[in-house]
């Protein structure tokens, strides 16, 4: 498991938060096919709660979805959600993080495409826009993707994705087909 950092830590982390004028809101998805999905995706929301300089302000609600890439029946179904955070936390830490919390959680980049416990993707950091192939922003495929899509719309119905236009546009041109709201689980947010 991801283990928490020290609340003294965390106390002092927020309290220099207060004093700078310049947080940035992220977005970052989240994807698990294997194990206790809810239970993975829960822990990967409180990760980042647990970051000095992140904190979470929004949680989708979860949805299930067929995985992508791959012949039909060859993996189980994903759980997906996204989140909203403020951090303070330049891109290439955050992403440090989000690597932190898929090994924490035993994910293994064996197969493209391939199951896996868990997926933390950055898909914006405000409007940032980066070409550098370890993290490229916006995330270069998050605008063909309804389970990122979806999710998103529903925390942010005014968000853009940075060079691709609305998120409401391009879920417009997309689809919702193959995702679907599971009202009968859900993610907390972080008190």
């Amino acid at each position: 498991m991801v283990q928490p950092v020290p609340a003294d830590v965390t106390a002092r982390v927020d309290a220099a938060d207060s004093t700078l004028q310049n947080p940035r809101t992220a977005v970052i998805a989240l994807g698990g096919n294997l194990g206790n999905r809810l239970e993975t995706l829960q822990g990967a929301v409180d990760a980042l709660e647990d970051t000095p300089g992140v904190r979470v302000k929004e949680v989708s609600p979860v949805y299930e979805t067929e995985p992508w890439g791959v012949p039909e029946g060859s993996q189980p179904p994903y759980f997906n959600a996204v989140v909203v955070v403020r951090t303070t936390l330049p891109p290439s830490s955050l992403l440090e993080r989000a690597h932190a919390i898929e090994e924490a959680y035993l994910r293994e980049r064996t197969e493209h495409w391939g199951p896996r416990t868990i997926d933390v993707d950055i898909v914006s950091y405000d409007a940032y826009v980066s070409d550098d192939p370890v993290l490229t922003l916006p995330h270069p495929r998050a605008h063909e993707r309804a389970f990122v899509l979806v999710p998103w719309h529903d925390v942010q119905p005014a968000a853009v994705l940075p060079g691709r236009g609305t998120v409401a546009e391009l879920l417009a041109a997309v689809g919702e087909g193959g995702v679907r709201r599971r009202g009968d689980v859900e993610l907390r947010l972080p008190e």
